[in-house]
């Protein structure tokens, strides 16, 4: 008897300032879908808006009570989410809740694990706790901004830093502050993508990227990019406009390369996560290796950094997203 096909979800969008990069995401992971394995749609939510796209142009209402959908007059249903959110509400825990309550499987780490990773500074104070280097950094919530003063954040901090929203999938609202005076509109300006934010010492070295995922079967931790651009840092444009030069893999050591490799796979551990992860990391002179983020829905174009990566190690992004969707079954 035939196999029945699993219909595979594409869940993109959401409600942050990078609905339509998330939308980008969803047309690459479509492209690289083994079609011939599932039936793959997308499905667009924003808001109270969450529709299926159909073949010829047409839409149809995701029903939220079991994540269903009509099509040719007849109710069908997911088997698996790919989600592919970058910020609220797919980065940070809340569709994972909800895919929880229907039992639905899903591509990333669970509510805990993206409730964290959403959250820099909490994340960055939770792996400092399992001896994981990360930059110094002060948290600031909004209402409460007179309880941190720009002295106090230039002498623990220093100058230059980094202000940035503490919650929040994107490079907006991101500032690198010079000096005390540049403080308070930056602070301001990360407010507006979130109501907390952090100021965060700036480390001076080299950028790299990297993808890791695991299954019951491998562990594939994927070649390194490092990320050269003549901005501030690696800001929206850098990241989405094409001014940056990528490099994958990476120019580093054999040792510096070995040790990546290690921190990477053990930070997956450590947060016990699920599907593929990328971690940005700063390499400084001396060799040593400090986290920046963790990235649980990472960019899916054809030119994003995974599926370079996944490129570079010889492997296919085809069989990558089978393998990620078959751990779970």
């Amino acid at each position: 008897m035939k196999q029945l096909k699993r219909n595979i979800a594409i869940v993109c969008g959401g409600d942050s300032s990078e609905h339509d990069v998330s939308l980008r995401s969803a047309q690459g992971l479509y492209s690289f879908f083994d079609k011939e394995r599932y039936n793959v749609y997308i499905v667009d939510i924003k808001g109270q808006d969450w529709h299926v796209e159909l073949e010829g142009g047409v839409t149809a209402r995701i029903d939220r009570n079991d994540f269903s959908f009509v099509e040719d007059g007849k109710a069908k249903l997911f088997d698996y989410a790919y989600i592919t959110i970058h910020g609220t509400p797919g980065e940070n825990g809340i569709l994972q809740g909800y895919f929880d309550l229907i039992g639905l499987p899903y591509s990333t780490s669970g509510v805990l694990v993206e409730a964290m990773t959403f959250d820099k500074f909490v994340l960055n104070q939770y792996l400092r706790g399992y001896g994981v280097s990360v930059a110094d950094s002060l948290l600031i919530r909004q209402g409460y901004e007179e309880l941190v003063s720009d002295d106090e954040i230039e002498q623990r901090i220093g100058m230059p830093c980094f202000v940035k929203p503490a919650a929040d999938g994107s490079s907006f609202g991101v500032s690198k502050v010079k000096n005390k005076d540049q403080l308070a509109p930056a602070i301001r300006k990360a407010m507006l993508e979130s109501p907390e934010i952090m100021v965060e010492q700036f480390l001076e070295g080299t950028e790299i990227s990297i993808g890791v995922y695991k299954t019951r079967d491998k562990a594939v931790v994927l070649p390194a990019t490092e990320v050269v651009t003549s901005n501030e840092f690696f800001d929206y444009d850098a990241k989405y406009n094409g001014q940056v030069q990528e490099i994958t893999p990476a120019r580093l050591s054999e040792d510096v390369t070995r040790r990546v490799r290690e921190i990477t796979s053990h930070i997956y551990d450590i947060l016990h996560c699920n599907g593929i992860i990328r971690i940005d990391y700063i390499i400084s002179k001396d060799g040593k290796i400090s986290m920046l983020e963790v990235n649980t829905t990472p960019g899916m174009t054809p030119t994003s950094f995974i599926p370079q990566q996944v490129k570079a190690a010889g492997l296919e992004m085809k069989d990558v997203l089978t393998d990620i969707v078959e751990n779970q079954f």
